[in-house]
C-alpha cells in the first residue's frame, strides 16, 4: 500500500500532469466563451436570417416520437465555431513561435553539423599533409 501511495504522489508531481490540468482549466473556460459567442452573437444572426432564434425547437414528429434535429444542428454550428476557433488559436500560437526564431533542437542540429563539418576539413587538411 505505501508503495502505491508512492507511485501516486510521484505521479500527481509530474509536470505533464499540471501541465495538463491547466490546459483543462483554460480548455474549460474557452468553451464557455465559445459557448456565449454561438448562443449571444451567432444563432440570434442565423434566427434572424433564417426567422427562429434557435434551432433547438425544430422537430419532426414521427408517430409518437419526436426527432429533435434542430438540436444537433445547434450542436453542428456550435463544433464548427469551435474549430474554427481553435484553428486560429493555433495559427497565431505558430505565428509567435516562429517570430522567436529557429528552434533549439534546429540549432543544436545546425551546430552539430558545422562540428562535423570541420572535423571532415580537418581531417582532410590531415591527409593532405601526410
Amino acid at each position: 500500500m505505501k508503495k502505491l501511495l508512492e507511485e501516486f504522489r510521484d505521479f500527481i508531481n509530474q509536470g505533464n500532469l499540471i501541465e495538463l490540468a491547466v490546459a483543462f482549466i483554460l480548455g474549460l473556460a474557452i468553451k464557455s466563451l465559445i459557448d456565449s459567442l454561438v448562443n449571444d452573437v451567432v444563432m440570434p444572426v442565423v434566427g434572424a436570417i433564417f426567422g427562429k432564434p434557435s434551432f433547438d425547437a425544430l422537430t419532426l414528429k414521427i408517430g409518437d416520437g419526436v426527432v429533435f434535429y434542430g438540436r444537433f444542428l445547434s450542436a453542428i454550428v456550435n463544433f464548427l465555431i469551435i474549430a474554427v476557433v481553435i484553428f486560429f488559436m493555433v495559427k497565431i500560437y505558430e505565428k509567435l513561435v516562429s517570430l522567436k526564431g529557429p528552434k533549439a533542437e534546429e540549432a543544436k542540429e545546425q551546430d552539430e553539423k558545422d562540428v562535423l563539418i570541420e572535423i571532415r576539413d580537418l581531417l582532410a587538411q590531415q591527409n593532405r599533409q601526410s
